[in-house]
């Protein structure tokens, strides 16, 4: 799967998480895996689009593994941080390094790949 999202297009998160999901039922993920999938791809969807300022490119495959890369067009590298009191902001990248095999930044000429992996593959 690839799927480009326009920059500031936040109602986007919602159609990404549903394609991911279609795609997660055909490739026979768990149901564990694909709940968990389609929470971190929006955390990282949504962390792009918010702290980058541009567009997102999202790339899910799976061989032995299920690897998801958000990509976005900005230079900085993003940081865990501490959740906001009110639990809006700040939770993403502490999801993603919880919940993921795991995950990491690879750096481009122009931005960079947010990617994480959980194990098992198909079913």
């Amino acid at each position: 799967m690839e799927r480009k999202v326009r920059p500031g297009d936040l109602r986007a998160v919602g159609e990404v998480r549903g394609e991911l999901r279609q795609l997660l039922g055909r490739w026979a993920v768990s149901a564990d895996a694909a709940a968990t999938a389609t929470l971190l791809t929006s955390e990282l969807v949504t962390n792009a689009l918010v702290h980058a300022k541009g567009g997102a490119v999202v790339r899910a495959m799976v061989t032995d593994r299920l690897r998801v890369e958000v990509r976005d067009f900005a230079p900085q590298r993003p940081e865990p941080r501490t959740p906001s009191a009110d639990g809006t902001s700040g939770r993403g990248l502490t999801l993603v390094r919880s919940l993921a095999d795991a995950w990491g930044v690879r750096s481009h000429a122009v931005g960079k790949s947010v990617w994480f992996e959980l194990g098992g593959g198909p079913a």
